[in-house]
């Protein structure tokens, strides 16, 4: 016995030689990355597409798959374990430009579908939980659709246009950016003309409207550049739980852009997310003269978790829509943050609902609140539009064409069909012994990029839709 003890003393010696101080807090931070990299990541807001696509034409020109300079690229999601990336088309908005508004929030909606469309093999665009969980089964990348900036939405085409952006994937769709809008005040208190005129309080009817509607699509409502009181008005108005996409708490760094403690408790309330922003200057006071660090960033998410409770936190990083705390550099190295989460005595239950969950969990609450018809079971017709996604078009007047075929149920109803364009609906031409329904524009269509959608119905009522993106060369 006694021999064993001296052996096993010396062998205990012999590690504490070769592995000094600092094992503990290796084993520490292996743990970390383990449960970092064994959970799914998600994180609410990103503007990747606005730096890939080309600043004059807009159109898609850097593949992410590669390494890039950007914060995210295919191999640093990979690399940061980051599953469920939200990726935002930005507009800040073009005052009294509806048409370029539309236009841009469309540029980076295509750029999405385009890199999908070249890395569909580790990539693809996930349009419900469903989707989530069986592209995280296949090992890729789930991206989500998202619009930051609704300026395209306005009196003349508000409805329509939002359908469009669902039926185009969006899932999560923030009324303004910080300027203020037909919707509702943003978080600047001004319209974005350039006198900067001040905003009447909170939402608009309109946007009162929009959010009853998106209730009922299932897209989540994001918060995060509203003002104070338009914030108050969608905790009103919605019937289903909302998100601050990428927000930070006012009691730590008072900012328009942050959520007061109760707002947060309010969000909470509401069964709400906040997911927590990477932004240096909504962390600390004293930025840029003084560092911001991941610290300082779980300091944020530490207080939204007291204030709101542990499910109603997420990550919201903003990646590429502005500087980072000083030790993080890219989207490869979010395990730094889970690292901390670790330091500071989170359980892997807690952790995991931070690092995703709650996110996932928001997504099939709002989509259980959405509005569905149990009578519309399995396809009953077809359209192919002549279009695919992201096509160019020679003039800015097109002829606009989908086949239609009828695959059971119900004829066809012609006097059901729609062509709608950029949100308003035209009345299309049917060619029965074709099948064929086509609008030919009259009225030239301003700026570049534009989205169609055509829509048919049979006689029982069952409803299709195609809904395809198109650019004007000229």
């Amino acid at each position: 016995m006694k021999r064993f003890f001296y052996v096993a003393l010396i062998s205990l010696l012999t590690l504490s030689a070769i592995f000094p101080a600092g094992y503990a807090a290796n084993a520490k931070q292996l743990s970390a990355r383990d449960i970092h990299f064994n959970a799914t990541v998600v994180d609410s807001h990103n503007d990747t597409m606005m730096k890939a696509v080309n600043p004059t034409t807009w159109l898609p020109e850097t593949d992410i798959r590669g390494n890039t300079d950007f914060h995210i690229d295919i191999p640093k999601l990979q690399a940061g374990g980051l599953n469920v990336p939200f990726f935002a088309a930005y507009t800040s908005g073009y005052y009294g430009n509806n048409p370029r508004s539309i236009s841009r929030t469309l540029a980076l909606i295509n750029a999405l579908y385009w890199t999908e469309e070249r890395n569909s093999d580790v990539l693809e665009i996930t349009t419900s939980l469903k989707e989530i969980e069986k592209v995280r089964r296949e090992g890729k990348i789930a991206a989500v659709p998202t619009v930051e900036g609704a300026y395209s939405l306005e009196e003349h085409n508000a409805i329509e246009l939002l359908h469009q952006y669902y039926d185009l994937g969006i899932r999560a769709l923030g009324f303004t950016w910080n300027y203020s809008n037909a919707l509702g005040e943003g978080a600047n208190r001004v319209y974005g003309d350039p006198a900067r005129t001040p905003s009447p309080s909170g939402l608009t009817e309109l946007g009162k409207e929009v959010a009853q509607e998106m209730n009922k699509l299932g897209m989540i409502i994001d918060v995060s550049h509203l003002s104070e009181a338009s914030f108050w008005d969608v905790i009103e108005v919605s019937k289903a739980p909302i998100m601050a996409t990428h927000s930070g708490a006012s009691s730590l760094r008072e900012h328009a852009r942050n959520l007061t403690d109760e707002q947060l408790k309010a969000l909470a309330e509401n069964g709400g997310v906040v997911g927590v922003v990477f932004y240096p200057d909504f962390l600390k006071y004293g930025y840029p003269t003084e560092k911001v660090y991941i610290k300082d960033y779980v300091d944020h998410i530490e207080h939204a978790v007291k204030v709101a409770g542990i499910d109603h936190v997420a990550l919201g990083s903003d990646f590429d829509g502005g500087p980072l705390p000083s030790d993080i550099k890219d989207a490869s190295e979010l395990y730094k943050v889970t690292e901390e989460l670790v330091r500071r005595g989170f359980s892997q239950q807690d952790i995991e609902k931070l690092l995703g969950k709650n996110t996932l969990r928001l997504l099939k609450e709002v989509e259980k609140a959405a509005e569905h018809n149990p009578v519309e079971v399995g396809q009953v017709l077809t359209i192919t539009p002549a279009l695919k996604m992201g096509e160019t078009v020679p003039n800015n007047t097109p002829l606009l064409t989908a086949k239609l075929e009828r695959i059971n149920g119900a004829p066809i109803d012609a006097s059901s069909l729609r062509v709608i364009v950029d949100g308003i609906p035209y009345s299309p031409e049917f060619n029965g012994e074709t099948s064929t329904i086509s609008l030919q524009l009259k009225e030239p269509l301003k700026e570049k990029f534009h989205v169609v959608t055509f829509e048919a119905a049979n006689t029982a009522g069952k409803i299709e839709k195609e809904t395809r993106i198109f650019y004007i060369n000229q």
